[in-house]
């Protein structure tokens, strides 16, 4: 066998490792049971580290920072797992930067082109998108809407998304904000977002990222 194909046969193998680890996981995890927690104490868990000039993603004092430092950009950062039906929490506070801008959580998470995500800006308003062949679309309305549970002024948002086989469904502070349905994404990695509109320098901590069966 040569190099090449040995190379590929390993990746596979390790994919379908993966997988397999994360059904069983699934199957013996009780519904209310954690399927995945992680604090951001520990640098070395796993999320992905970029730092250029026109980002960073990282650990930064015991939670996970994306700075956004490019207008009209988006970041993706996913947990290297693999899931089906899950709900997602993790607390979300602006550190700086405008108000108008995004952030919050992704599900069935395939590649940067294909997944769902629920996001909020600082200012008040949410929506549930998915990007598909690399087209954002939002989910159930034309538009981000208004809510006064979302919190402002630099103060913590605890953020929850609810993907359970077709139905998507947004939380805020344990208040629902949206719900719709999609069937293009069944299983896939979860994570966070976080992106600018036409001023650059969002910059937003997230801490206590759970992924729960429900």
């Amino acid at each position: 066998m040569t190099t090449m194909k040995i190379m590929r046969a390993l990746v596979v193998t390790f994919f379908l490792t993966a997988c397999q680890s994360s059904w069983i996981t699934e199957l013996v995890t009780q519904p209310g049971q954690a399927l995945y927690h992680d604090d951001f104490s520990n640098p070395e868990s796993g999320w992905p580290q970029v730092s250029n000039s026109t980002s960073f993603m990282g650990y930064d004092h015991g939670s996970y920072r994306m700075l956004v430092l490019s207008p009209l950009d988006d970041l993706q950062a996913v947990a290297g797992q693999s899931f089906g039906d899950i709900r997602i929490e993790v607390v979300a506070t602006r550190q700086s930067g405008p108000v108008y801008n995004r952030f919050g959580l992704i599900c069935r998470f395939q590649d940067m082109n294909d997944f769902y995500f629920f996001a909020v800006s600082s200012d008040g308003y949410y929506a549930i998108g998915k990007i598909k062949e690399g087209v954002t679309t939002l989910l159930g309305q034309e538009m981000m809407a208004y809510n006064v549970s979302i919190q402002q002024d630099g103060e913590p948002n605890v953020l929850r998304f609810d993907c359970i086989n077709n139905t998507l469904k947004g939380y805020v502070n344990t208040q629902l904000l949206a719900i719709t349905k999609d069937a293009d994404f069944s299983r896939g990695d979860a994570g966070l977002m976080s992106g600018s509109f036409d001023e650059a320098g969002v910059d937003v901590r997230f801490d206590n990222f759970v992924v729960y069966k429900p």
